[in-house]
C-alpha cells in the first residue's frame, strides 16, 4: 500500500489554495496526498506589525516544528515567507512553477494622486519593503499597517480611512479577489521568491523527495534560488527592505535587486545580465556583493544599527 502523503499547510484561504494545489499536481503523478492544518503565530497575532515579530519564518515555524516531530510529511509555503536558512533537518524540496511576482495597488475611489508625486495621501501594507519603496516615489504618504489573510485586509480596505492598499497579486488572483479596482505596480520590485510556492520536506523522507521531484519546475527552483541568494548575501529577513526579481529569456538570465533605507529615502539597485549557465550557481551572490560596493552596506548598517 502506498503512503498516503500528509500536506501541512496553514488554515488561510491561500494557504488551503496552495496546499490544494500541490496535492491536485501530486495526485496527477500518481500519488496519494492529505491536507493537515497547522496554525501558525503569524496567523494567531494580528496585531503586532510583522516587522516587529523577529518576522523570518513567523509564518513557517510552525510547519516547520509539525515536520520535524513528523506530524506531517510536506510544508507548502509562499515561498517568500520562508527564510532563506532551513532548519536542520528540513530541506527545498520543490517550486511549483511560478504566477505573477509582481505586487497591486487595490484603491477605494480613483488613482489621480498616484501621478502626483507630491500627495499627501494614506496608504496600507503590512510590508517593511513596499513600504520603503512607496515612500522613494510618494515621500508625503502616510503608512498604515494592516494585517490578516488576504480576506481580512481587502475588508479592512472597505472600512478604513485610507486611499488603497498594497498586495502581492499572485495571492489575490489564485483565490479569484482581486477587485476591478486594482492596478499593477510594474515600477515596484517584488520580494525575493514572490509568486513561488515551496514545498518543504525532511531532508531523509526519499519517497517524498522523489514525489516532488515530479511536480518541480526547474526554470522557477533557479530563478528563485538566485533572488534568495541575493538576499541572504545581503543578510536580509522581512524586516528588511530588500528586493529582487530574476527572470530567463532567450538564454540568459535577467536579474534587478535593490535595498532601501526604511523611511524610502535611500535606495542602491543593481541591475545584471549572464547567460544561464554561468549564473544559476553565483548570480545572487555576485549581485548582492555588486550592490554593498556601491552604496548598499551603507544603508544595510543603518538598517542594522536601527534595528537595534
Amino acid at each position: 500500500m502506498q503512503k498516503i502523503i500528509r500536506i501541512g499547510t496553514r488554515e488561510s484561504q491561500l494557504a488551503v489554495w496552495q496546499a490544494n494545489e500541490v496535492k491536485r499536481l501530486l495526485e496527477l503523478e500518481g500519488y496519494e496526498a492529505e491536507l493537515v492544518y497547522i496554525k501558525s503565530e503569524g496567523d494567531i497575532d494580528l496585531q503586532t506589525p510583522l516587522y516587529e515579530m523577529g518576522v523570518q519564518g513567523v509564518f513557517t515555524r510552525s510547519l516547520d516544528i509539525a515536520l520535524l516531530n513528523n506530524r506531517i510529511d510536506i510544508a507548502v509555503h509562499s515561498m517568500k515567507d520562508v527564510p532563506t536558512v532551513l532548519p536542520v533537518g528540513l530541506i527545498q524540496a520543490a517550486v511549483l512553477a511560478r504566477a505573477s511576482q509582481k505586487d497591486i495597488f487595490v484603491y477605494k475611489s480613483d488613482i489621480v494622486f498616484l501621478n502626483d508625486f507630491e500627495s499627501t495621501v494614506v496608504i496600507a501594507t503590512s510590508s517593511i519593503r513596499r513600504k520603503s519603496q512607496w515612500l522613494n516615489r510618494y515621500p508625503n504618504h502616510l503608512i498604515e499597517n494592516i494585517r490578516g489573510n488576504v480576506n481580512t485586509r481587502l475588508q479592512k480596505l472597505k472600512e478604513q480611512n485610507w486611499e488603497g492598499a498594497i498586495f502581492a497579486a499572485a495571492g489575490l488572483e489564485r483565490i479569484g479577489v482581486r477587485p476591478e479596482n486594482s492596478i499593477d505596480l510594474n515600477w515596484m520590485l517584488p520580494a525575493p521568491a514572490q509568486g513561488a510556492i515551496m514545498i518543504v520536506s525532511r531532508d531523509n523522507d526519499n519517497f517524498v523527495l522523489d514525489a516532488t521531484a515530479t511536480i518541480n519546475n526547474p526554470t522557477t527552483a533557479s530563478c528563485t534560488k538566485i533572488e534568495r541568494d541575493f538576499l541572504r548575501t545581503l543578510l536580509g529577513g522581512c524586516s528588511t527592505p530588500i528586493s529582487a526579481f530574476a527572470e530567463i529569456k532567450n538564454e540568459h538570465v535577467f536579474f534587478k535587486g535593490n535595498i532601501l533605507s526604511l523611511d524610502g529615502k535611500e535606495k542602491a539597485e543593481v541591475e545584471m545580465i549572464e547567460p544561464i549557465e554561468s549564473s544559476i550557481h553565483d548570480l545572487g551572490i555576485k549581485a548582492a556583493q555588486k550592490i554593498l560596493e556601491n552604496g548598499g552596506l551603507a544603508i544595510a548598517e543603518k538598517i542594522r544599527t536601527t534595528a537595534k
